[in-house]
């Protein structure tokens, strides 16, 4: 059991995570850093943690394990200052979309102090933000990547992985670059192009939203998502996402080649080809 567990930023999925551990009892003490105390205030009266700071060092003070779940570019800020905040011998892991920077940011100042950071990535979340959006069961049978390197204690990583397992998780491990490169594929990029579709429909007409039906909103749903964090998302990730967009482009072309070439047997096939990839998706 996690002797004392800090949980830095209590937005979705901060709060998801210390609802899910509260309940499962994984932890003996559970305690919330955020940059406002009036933003931690519903946690701390509904108990799900025991404690409520806005000061890192005293937040970190005798955790054996931390969690940061602030944004991308926030988290990776802010790990200098934790790793000279957290207890001698913590393993600190993370929520970020993106895994290459921080993890070369961890390895930086692994040689400081007796530390652990394992790199972690829950494939779990929603277009709604902050605490209130937050729920004990939305790790469910999700899937969380973790990115260990040669240089990762693997006692650590079995902390991490044990972690997640405990919180009700799947837990495959990833090379931090592959997994980047891979969320920029399948997650990264469909947000990009869920935004890029909205702002379509009103470079035609904004009219035309007053007859968008259910497939035009679930295809854009994500589009609704927290605009600060998918900024941060996007520039973190920004060479692998490139390379998605470029893809995704080329894709794009040939569809379109033939659609105005007004090939309709050729374009029922290849629709089909790629109904067909889709419905291996489980």
């Amino acid at each position: 059991m996690i002797r004392r567990l800090t949980v830095v930023g209590l937005g979705l999925l901060g709060g998801s995570v210390a609802k899910a551990a509260r309940e499962r009892g994984l932890a003996r003490e559970v305690v919330a850093v955020g940059r406002r105390l009036e933003s931690l205030a519903a946690a701390r009266s509904e108990r799900v943690v025991d404690h409520v700071t806005t000061d890192l060092g005293e937040g970190l003070a005798g955790a054996d394990f931390a969690l940061l779940a602030t944004p991308v570019a926030t988290a990776e800020g802010l790990l200098p200052k934790v790793w000279q905040a957290a207890a001698e011998g913590a393993v600190i892991t993370d929520v970020g979309s993106t895994k290459g920077p921080i993890v070369r940011c961890a390895t930086a100042l692994a040689p400081q102090r007796g530390l652990a950071f394992v790199g972690s990535h829950p494939m779990a979340g929603s277009e709604l933000s902050g605490y209130g959006a937050s729920r004990a069961d939305l790790f469910d049978g999700a899937l969380v990547i973790v990115t260990p390197t040669e240089l990762t204690d693997p006692l650590a990583v079995k902390r991490v992985s044990e972690f997640w397992e405990a919180l009700g998780c799947r837990v495959s491990a990833m090379d931090p670059e592959d997994h980047d490169r891979a969320v920029a594929a399948v997650s990264h990029l469909p947000h990009l192009a869920a935004y890029a579709l909205v702002e379509a429909v009103v470079r035609l007409n904004p009219a035309f939203f007053g007859v968008a039906a259910r497939g035009f909103k679930d295809t854009t749903r994500i589009a609704a998502s927290d605009a600060r964090v998918w900024r941060e998302i996007f520039q973190s990730n920004r060479a692998a996402l490139r390379e998605a967009l470029a893809a995704f482009r080329t894709s794009l072309e040939e569809l379109e080649r033939l659609v105005v070439e007004a090939d309709g047997e050729r374009l029922e096939m290849r629709l089909e080809e790629i109904r067909q990839l889709r419905s291996r998706l489980t």
